[in-house]
C-alpha cells in the first residue's frame, strides 16, 4: 500500500489527489467497458426486485438512443458498485498520512468495515426496499393515469436507491471517527440523541430519490439502528477516553 509522506507541499497534495483520482477513474472506466457487454444479464438482475410491482407492463424504450444509453447506464452503475472497494481504498489512503502510527493500524479494519457496510446497504435496498418502494410508487398512478415502465427511468431510480442506501450504511464509521477525533464529543451525542434522530430522518428524506414513506421510513430506521450500534461500539472501544472526558467535565463544573 503506497503511503505518501507526512509532510508535503500544497501542490504535492494536489498531485497526490490527482494520481488517486486517475486510478479510481481508470478502474471505473475499464470495468464499465467490460460490463457493457454483460448489460443484458445485469439489467435482468437489477429489475428483478421490481418485476412484481410492474406486473404485466413491458419495459419500453421511447427513443432510438435509449437502448444504448440503458446499456451504458447499467454498465456504469454496476461498475460503481463493483469497484467501490478500490474507490474506498484510494480515498482512505489519501488521508492515511495525516494519522498517527497507532491510528494507521486501524486502516485495514476500517477499510473492511466500510466496504462491508456499503455492500450491506446495497443488499438491504435490493432485497427489502426496492420491492416495497416500487409497489408504492406504481400504486400512486391510481385510476387517473397509466404508468409505463421506461427502461432509462427504472435503471436510474434503482441505481440511486442502491448507491444511496450503500452510502447511508456508512453511518457507524462516520460516527466512530467523529467521536474519536473529538469533532463531536460522545457525551454530547448521547445526551442529544433526539436531535440526532431528527437529523437522521431529515438526511434520509434528502437522499431517498422518491420521497415515499416506505423508503424514507426503512432508511431512517436502518440509519438510527446503525447509529445506536456505532454509539455502543464507541462506548466499548473508547471507554477510558470517555471516562476521562466525563471526569474533566465534572471537575470543570465543580470549579465553576
Amino acid at each position: 500500500m503506497p503511503i505518501a509522506p507526512k509532510r508535503m507541499s500544497f501542490f504535492s497534495h494536489i498531485a497526490e489527489l490527482r494520481r488517486r483520482l486517475v486510478i479510481v477513474a481508470s478502474v471505473l472506466v475499464v470495468s464499465a467497458v467490460g460490463l457493457y457487454f454483460l448489460a443484458d444479464p445485469i439489467f435482468n438482475v437489477l429489475i428483478e426486485p421490481v418485476r412484481a410491482a410492474l406486473g404485466e407492463r413491458p419495459i419500453i424504450a421511447l427513443r432510438a438512443f435509449d437502448p444504448m444509453m440503458v446499456r451504458f447506464k447499467v454498465a456504469l452503475w454496476a461498475s460503481l458498485v463493483l469497484t467501490s472497494p478500490v474507490t474506498i481504498w484510494q480515498t482512505m489512503s489519501f488521508f492515511l498520512p495525516a494519522l498517527r502510527p497507532k491510528e494507521q493500524k486501524w486502516f485495514l479494519g476500517t477499510f473492511i468495515a466500510t466496504v462491508a457496510l456499503f455492500l450491506a446497504g446495497v443488499a438491504f435496498c435490493y432485497f427489502v426496499i426496492l420491492p416495497a418502494s416500487f409497489e408504492w410508487l406504481v400504486d400512486q398512478s391510481g385510476n387517473i393515469m397509466e404508468y409505463q415502465a421506461q427502461a432509462t427511468d427504472i435503471i436510474t431510480v434503482i441505481a440511486y436507491f442502491l448507491i444511496g442506501f450503500g452510502v447511508a450504511f456508512e453511518t457507524p464509521v462516520i460516527v466512530f471517527y467523529l467521536t474519536y477525533f473529538g469533532v463531536v464529543p460522545y457525551a454530547k451525542l448521547r445526551q442529544n440523541w433526539r436531535i440526532v434522530w431528527i437529523v437522521i430522518i431529515v438526511v434520509a428524506a434528502m437522499i431517498t430519490p422518491d420521497w415515499s414513506p416506505v423508503s424514507m421510513g426503512f432508511l431512517s430506521a436502518a440509519m438510527i439502528g446503525l447509529y445506536e450500534i456505532s454509539m455502543l461500539l464507541v462506548r466499548i472501544m473508547m471507554a477510558k477516553k470517555i471516562k476521562a472526558q466525563r471526569a474533566a467535565d465534572a471537575e470543570l463544573e465543580d470549579e465553576s
